[in-house]
């Protein structure tokens, strides 16, 4: 029988685990003071945040996430969106996912009322916003599919992420532009909140991608709620029910940076 070195294995791939909680009962957010001590450490934790999750490497906490829960529960169905950020141990801003909900609309109206969510994914540091979306295709029992890429000083990488058919959790593979497996996000079936452990092949793995995958399990726990907030909107809009009007945030992420001000 052949030796098979598994620190070697382990050596080619990055890996973490990505931990949701069902309940505000955690460590970071027990505590009556323990909100107002994160917004003082990041102007990015606002006060309508709910920390949601962690991020865990080889045992050890290196990061948060939380989303605007004030925002994604607004009764106004044209200012609820969702939005969540990442933060470090120490509650400095990594990244921020937000759904936009003009271009989700448009996107949803150009494939037939078929819901296409789109997400703006900023990264501290990272001078490009990132564009993630989901992909437009009707074909019966197709998996789910979300695409996204990253200008990287060699060029552009460009990825997809394909749900698995036949799994019991939410598990989702990742493609590069030569539709190589070079990742994967496995998703645990007996969870309260939601887990994933992701493995990414080291030539990949790099502070943007980890953000996005970190970022993308997130948003998993509101993705069905997501995909009916989409679809609702849009056949409001087309009866007449509701008036189109963006929040001023989202109406900024989509202005000419080069615009006179």
């Amino acid at each position: 029988m052949a030796f098979i070195d598994t620190k070697s294995i382990k050596k080619q791939h990055r890996r973490y685990k990505v931990d949701l909680w069902l309940t505000d009962l955690n460590t970071v957010e027990i505590g009556i003071l323990k909100q107002t001590q994160h917004r003082a450490k990041s102007r990015q934790f606002t006060k309508d945040m709910d920390v949601i999750g962690q991020i865990k490497e080889d045992g050890e906490r290196k990061g948060i996430l939380a989303y605007r829960e004030g925002l994604w529960k607004s009764d106004n169905p044209m200012q609820r969106r969702l939005v969540i950020k990442l933060f470090s141990e120490k509650m400095n801003w990594i990244g921020t996912l937000d759904m936009m909900l003009g271009r989700s609309l448009q996107l949803t109206h150009g494939a037939g009322g078929f819901p296409v969510m789109s997400y703006a994914i900023n990264i501290a540091n990272h001078p490009q916003v990132i564009q993630m979306e989901r992909s437009a295709r009707q074909w019966p029992l197709m998996p789910e599919r979300f695409s996204f890429f990253i200008l990287t000083d060699e060029g552009p990488r460009f990825y997809k992420l394909r749900r698995k058919v036949l799994c019991m959790g939410q598990d989702y593979i990742l493609y590069d532009e030569h539709n190589q497996k070079v990742g994967l996000l496995d998703g645990k079936v007996i969870t309260l909140g939601g887990a994933w452990k992701v493995r990414v092949d080291a030539s990949h793995a790099s502070k943007e991608l980890d953000t996005i995958l970190q970022l993308f399990c997130a948003m998993l726990k509101y993705n069905d709620d997501a995909r009916r907030h989409i679809l609702q909107l849009t056949r409001k809009i087309a009866r007449n029910k509701v008036a189109p009007k963006l929040t001023a945030q989202e109406t900024d992420l989509y202005m000419n940076p080069r615009r006179t001000r």
